[in-house]
């Protein structure tokens, strides 16, 4: 996001408790289940899940904001949350980002020392489960080396730009200009 103004990253709304170090607003907004639960039940949330007991979502008015600015969105949501937005929104582009293997997972789950040992088998398990997900997805992509993920990541973004429906806007006048040349 650093290298593209045009992009915009959804701050989730979860019921999961508040870490230490963690500012709300910032890696999440923390509510209540009540207030999680009337957004939700409002239509406030674009997509919600609950994922390992707590409650996940993205807030509508993120993606609102963002196309009013004219920027692309970027959701970091589970496979609940992504079929639920292709299906509110069939054009939203997907993104399976999937370690390189089990073995790499795990390691980089008990790196984080955030979780207990149960914790990170039942991520494990359900991480076994999400995975066969990928072919629901727009794009498959195998996070091993970040940069060469980075710059993956990069050309999906700048590809799904190109395509015909998202720049009629702006090649009409150019194509105008052709069209008189061409009568004239």
């Amino acid at each position: 996001m650093r290298n593209d103004a045009r992009l915009a990253f959804s701050t989730s709304v979860t019921t999961r408790g508040q870490r230490e170090g963690e500012i709300d607003g910032e890696a999440y907004h923390f509510l209540s289940e009540q207030e999680f639960f009337e957004r939700r039940d409002n239509g406030d949330l674009l997509e919600w899940a609950q994922v390992f007991g707590n409650y996940y979502g993205t807030s509508r008015l993120a993606l609102e904001e963002s196309q009013a600015e004219g920027r692309d969105l970027i959701l970091d949501i589970d496979v609940q949350g992504a079929a639920q937005l292709k299906d509110k929104l069939p054009e939203a582009i997907t993104v399976f980002i999937l370690p390189p293997s089990r073995e790499e997972l795990e390691a980089r789950l008990r790196k984080r020392s955030s979780d207990s040992d149960a914790v990170i088998e039942r991520r494990l398990r359900e991480a076994a489960g999400e995975a066969r997900n990928y072919r629901s997805y727009d794009y498959v992509l195998v996070n091993d080396q970040v940069d060469e993920s980075f710059e993956r990541l990069r050309g999906i973004v700048l590809a799904e730009r190109c395509r015909k429906h998202r720049v009629e806007a702006e090649i009409r006048p150019i194509l105008e200009g052709f069209e008189s040349e061409a009568r004239g």
